[in-house]
């Protein structure tokens, strides 16, 4: 039986979402912009174009991708942190293909929240 003080275990929704929440705590308009646009361009051209893209044109693109590669790094490999463009490209070409589609997958889910929570912390 668990403890009074112990802290409830969050859904991974939930876990989505506080991720989101804390990380677009800085975010201006056009962080909100990329946010909001990424799942389109991920459907269209694939997670790893996408990244490269955000990478080259780094500034708020580069921010939100950061973001994405940390939340992806923490529930697939237990890493709260960016293992950084390089390292995080070539683990997605290495992926089995399973493993890449629950990747993408898990970037849609987290960009669902990214969107809703930069939008409301933001406006936009």
């Amino acid at each position: 039986m668990a403890e009074i003080n112990d802290k409830p275990r969050l859904t991974l929704e939930q876990q989505r979402a506080q991720d989101a929440w804390n990380k677009c705590a800085d975010y201006q308009k056009e962080h909100v912009n990329v946010a909001k646009g990424l799942p389109a361009l991920i459907m269209n051209s694939g997670l790893m174009q996408v990244l490269a893209f955000c990478h080259e044109k780094g500034d708020a693109n580069e921010v939100v991708a950061q973001h994405l590669r940390t939340w992806l790094s923490r529930r697939f490999n237990g890493v709260d942190r960016d293992p950084g463009f390089e390292l995080f490209m070539e683990a997605l070409m290495k992926a089995k293909p399973g493993d890449f589609q629950a990747i993408t997958a898990e970037a849609f889910a987290w960009l669902r929240w990214m969107r809703q929570m930069a939008s409301a912390r933001v406006g936009g």
